[in-house]
């Protein structure tokens, strides 16, 4: 994970662009998914992906304040957490493949990594 030092904007934290890259596969996968789901698990899961990325924007831009921080990245981490729970829906109501849906919870498994050690150490983040 590469330190604040190194990272101008919230765009250039690795985890930031590793969740906008699984964010846009999401989104074009779902497109795929059924037309009785447009309002229930499309949204939920293209919400969910995106706001990963919306809430470390929001905690890049809060680092003065280590509680605001911590607070979006505990946001983000949640986030990441539900995209899992709808990726293991649309596995199982047939909309994703087993193999790709694996790889996507995978992804977010990396993403919660990341996240978790912002977490437990938000100091060498702070401005």
């Amino acid at each position: 994970m590469e330190k604040r030092n190194k990272a101008k904007t919230h765009e250039d934290l690795e985890v930031y662009q590793i969740a906008f890259e699984a964010a846009m596969q999401i989104f074009d996968l779902s497109k795929k998914f059924p037309v009785e789901e447009r309002y229930s698990l499309t949204d939920q899961i293209r919400r969910s992906s995106r706001s990963v990325c919306a809430n470390l924007a929001e905690a890049w831009r809060k680092r003065r304040y280590k509680a605001a921080f911590l607070a979006k990245l505990n946001d983000c981490e949640t986030e990441a957490a539900e995209v899992q729970v709808w990726l293991k829906f649309a596995v199982k109501c047939g909309y994703l493949e087993i193999e790709l849906g694996r790889d996507l919870y995978g992804t977010y498994n990396q993403i919660l990594g990341s996240l978790v050690k912002m977490i437990n150490e938000p100091d060498s983040w702070l401005l």
